[in-house]
């Protein structure tokens, strides 16, 4: 029978919310909201790994160093440090839990254990700590046989949350859709995590699973709080190209052990971009690709990975091997063909170290969040690291500052007023239309004159979708559009109001780099007057 009241509501169950949940007091009820199961989270897709500072000859400071590097002087040194410096308690963490890193030798005693670490791109040294090239869904296994455990945990899946329920200055709970019966359900909660990911689904190729509608960051804007940083939308820059089959992620660590970027006539091009060639930061590389496409009007690159033999590929990469052979290419005889696809949202919901928002009571964590580590640019397998810190400051800062008692007599959801639709059509529309301008007027490269187009479209398209959700019953595909469509707003606000180019924004109007760099933060017009921040956010009004 399902609760309506929890201690701790959290939505999302990928890494930054399963890893909460465990690490919450047992004393608190917890409900764990999943759209379909727990599994469906960008968390399971994740191939290459999670950067740590393990090796003897790497440090905390070179680790902090390459990530300041990477961000375009748009991190927040305090945010890197706070992460970088508990990368080594994170993995005795996961460990603990039940995950199964690569070793470099099959050593049984701790004292001895010597992890095999590989390269990505923007790092100095290797630091990728992986399994296989399916850490994410080691992770999620290993974390999904412990939530299983705790009495204290109730997982509901098939949920869609509609919107937060709010006071002036807290959260309450939230409006819940069963997807399976269809009902909204009210659901009360002393404190609200919202772990839902990015939003890379609103362009038109991604390397993300059907979820990353960027539902949380929608949310919280519409609670009050602020965004920050969401014109920065990484770029993965090798994903595999098939016409006809759906976008799949070839992990950085292919490059990382040696694979490179050629064009059809065979010519490397790297080098021509960056001295650090296929190794350079993700948004270098995705932007040279894109150049090239563009200046040659080719539909993809080739990567190569023939130096390896069949045996050591089918050893480190076993996925990518299957999902290339599934399409008759051999990796080890033949190049692959590839494209850059969206893949992470740097930007998102400011939160401060322990991952509160400007609402009492509203954590955001992962992907949702902007915790300033990332900047203008994540640095490769940073992100999964983040994911475990906060989840661990926010489960503490939750068990210290957890309201007393919270009213479980809400105000329930009223649908008297609206019918079954019998124009679904418009949803599918409107969902294909925001995708197609995002990637063409949105993408790695833009433009003054593209943005003002994209601003104008997102508008109209913004209107129809509001008429629709004020007109007829709920469905999932509904609320994503609804967060999609919003959250596409706010990204293109904030590419308009960047007047440079900078990490993972390109302007071509603006193709230089400013002397000084400066977040770019948005408030809604019901935004508090009070806000939790981070040091070096400016706010501008939304």
């Amino acid at each position: 029978m399902l609760d309506t009241h929890f201690d701790v509501l959290i939505v999302g169950s990928g890494a930054a919310g399963l890893s909460l949940a465990l690490q919450l007091p047992a004393t608190l009820t917890i409900g764990l909201l999943s759209k379909a199961d727990l599994n469906s989270g960008s968390t399971s897709w994740a191939q290459g790994g999670m950067a740590a500072v393990l090796h003897e000859r790497d440090t905390v400071e070179a680790h902090v160093e390459d990530t300041l590097s990477a961000g375009a002087d748009l991190c927040h040194e305090d945010a890197v440090r706070f992460t970088v410096e508990r990368s080594k308690e994170v993995v005795n963490w996961l460990i603990d839990q039940g995950v199964d890193f690569d070793l470099r030798n099959d050593q049984p005693d701790d004292e001895f254990r010597e992890f095999h670490l590989t390269m990505e791109g923007g790092h100095s040294i290797r630091r990728i700590l992986h399994s296989a090239d399916q850490t994410g869904s080691a992770i999620s296994k290993a974390l999904n046989a412990q939530i299983r455990q705790r009495d204290n945990v109730q997982i509901l899946t098939d949920r869609c949350v509609v919107d937060l329920i709010t006071t002036r200055d807290a959260v309450k709970g939230a409006y819940v859709l069963n997807t399976s019966t269809g009902t909204v359900e009210t659901i009360s909660a002393r404190t609200v995590a919202l772990a839902t990911g990015g939003a890379s689904k609103v362009y038109r190729y991604t390397s993300n699973p059907d979820g990353a509608t960027g539902d949380g960051i929608a949310l919280a804007w519409r609670a009050g709080c602020r965004v920050a940083n969401l014109e920065f939308n990484q770029f993965h820059p090798t994903c595999l190209y098939n016409p006809t089959n759906r976008t799949f992620l070839l992990t950085e660590a292919l490059r990382g052990e040696g694979a490179t970027l050629h064009l059809p006539n065979g010519e490397r091009f790297m080098p021509r971009f960056d001295t650090r060639a296929e190794l350079a930061p993700r948004d270098v590389v995705a932007r040279a690709i894109d150049y090239e496409m563009k200046r040659l009007g080719l539909d993809c690159v080739y990567l190569d990975m023939t130096h390896k033999s069949a045996e050591q590929i089918q050893e480190h990469f076993p996925t990518v091997q299957a999902r290339c052979q599934g399409l008759g290419i051999e990796m080890a005889s033949e190049r692959i063909p590839v494209v850059p696809a969206a893949h992470y949202t740097c930007g998102g919901v400011i939160v401060d170290q322990f991952g509160a928002t400007d609402l009492a009571g509203l954590y955001v964590i992962g992907e949702t969040a902007c915790t300033g580590l990332h900047g203008a640019n994540r640095m490769a397998s940073n992100s999964l690291l983040e994911c475990f810190v906060y989840a661990k400051s926010a489960a503490e800062h939750i068990a210290k500052h957890i309201p007393s008692n919270t009213s479980r007599a809400l105000p329930q959801w009223d649908d008297s007023r609206v019918r079954v639709s019998d124009e679904a059509v418009v949803i599918q529309h409107s969902w294909h239309a925001l995708r197609r301008l995002m990637w063409d007027y949105v993408g790695i490269v833009r433009t003054n004159r593209r943005l003002k187009r994209a601003a104008n479209h997102i508008s109209v398209l913004e209107q129809e979708v509001d008429d629709y959700y004020a007109s007829f019953t709920i469905t999932k595909e509904l609320l994503e559009l609804r967060n999609l469509t919003l959250v596409a707003k706010l990204m293109v606000d904030c590419a308009q109001r960047r007047k440079e180019s900078r990490g993972l924004h390109f302007n071509s109007d603006y193709p230089h780099l400013l002397a000084k760099g400066e977040n770019t933060v948005l408030i809604p017009r019901n935004g508090l007057t009070t806000h939790a921040g981070l040091p070096g956010y400016h706010t501008t009004d939304g």
